[in-house]
């Protein structure tokens, strides 16, 4: 049974390569490289990592982009993690907060 649970555990180590701090929209501004093991980590895995880092909450935090290459275990992207949701809200697009998050569950749904 616990070799079950194994399979799906990522093993993802980040490397910053940089941390920009942007005053005027409230935000840092993250450059990384995330090496992993197995299958490619969600966009919620990387989130939740990237939360941990950083000691930021995951409402707070935008995946920007996302880049990996056929055949090797490395994704480059950028995110962004401001100080507040209000500021996220003021300046980010909606369907980029909402990419990667679960979908709200339908009330009433047969």
């Amino acid at each position: 049974n616990n070799t079950v649970s194994n399979n799906y555990r990522i093993s993802m180590d980040f490397e910053i390569e940089s941390d920009k701090r942007n005053e005027l929209l409230s935000r840092r501004e993250i450059q990384f490289t995330l090496t992993y093991d197995g299958a490619t980590p969600s966009r919620m895995q990387i989130i939740g990592k990237l939360c941990a880092l950083l000691n930021a909450k995951e409402p707070q935090v935008v995946l920007d982009t996302l880049k990996s290459n056929f055949g090797k275990m490395v994704v480059t992207g950028k995110a962004r993690v401001y100080d507040t949701e209000d500021a996220k809200k003021k300046t980010e697009r909606p369907y980029l907060s909402a990419r990667g998050m679960p979908k709200p569950k339908e009330e009433g749904a047969a």
